[in-house]
Parts: C-alpha cells; structure tokens; sequence
C-alpha cells in the first residue's frame, strides 16, 4: 500500500487545440464590421410575417407612418425589460410581436380582441 502516486502526469505536454480561437470580443468586432449598414437597419425596422400582412388586409387595418413609429417605440421599449413575445394595444387594435426578431406575428381589430384570450405572451404595451 505504499504505492507511489503521481500528479500531474496524465498529460506530460500542454495541449494545444488544433484550430486556433479569436477571443470574443475579436470575434464580434469582425462581425459587426461585416455587417453593412442596410443589414443593421434592416434588423432595427419592424417586419411583418406574411400571416400578420393577411390580416391587416382582411381586417381592414391601414397603419400610417406615425402609428408605426408608435409600434417600433413599443417594441423597442418591452425589448429593453427584456420582452420575448409581446401584446401591444392601440386605439381598436391588437398586435403580438416577436420581440427578438422585431416582427409583427399577427393583428387583430377591435372586433376580433372581443371575448379574446391572448397566450404565450410574456409581456404587454399599451400605447395611447
């Protein structure tokens, strides 16, 4: 039992990996440099699904320029408390967007949130 016990042995050179790693923050600048400017704005302006498109034309819902400054300003607000899928409530209508992909989800008029139950929401902007 007196056998003799060694530490450190198991590997007797450093291990280098075999492809080498930007650190992080190298990484992310290299990124962002490679994104144009259209790309960035493009990830700022709200989107809309193709089935939230569908239902502002069958329900008859026109958004003018100031209504949807209101709506990126909502947006942007319930994305910075953190806001993954959010409800945002204006005048006589609703809209679910996905807050990370900045993308209106569907819309609905003041005669279909009657009697409504909104899910998977974690989150809701009213703006007046």
């Amino acid at each position: 039992m007196n056998d003799n016990i060694t530490v450190g042995n198991l590997y007797p050179k450093r291990i280098i990996p075999s492809t080498p790693s930007l650190p992080v923050k190298e990484a992310q600048r290299q990124q962002t440099a490679g994104s144009s400017f259209q790309d960035i704005l493009q990830q700022k302006l709200l989107k809309f699904s193709h089935h939230a498109e569908m239902r502002l034309q069958q329900r008859g819902i026109h958004l003018e320029a100031d209504q949807l400054n209101k709506i990126q300003s909502a947006v942007q607000e319930a994305a910075s408390k953190g806001a993954k899928d959010s409800l945002i409530l204006m005048n006589n209508m609703a809209l679910i967007v996905n807050v990370k992909n900045n993308t209106v989800v569907t819309a609905m008029d003041q005669s279909m949130m009657k009697n409504h139950v909104f899910t998977q929401i974690d989150s809701a902007v009213i703006i007046s």
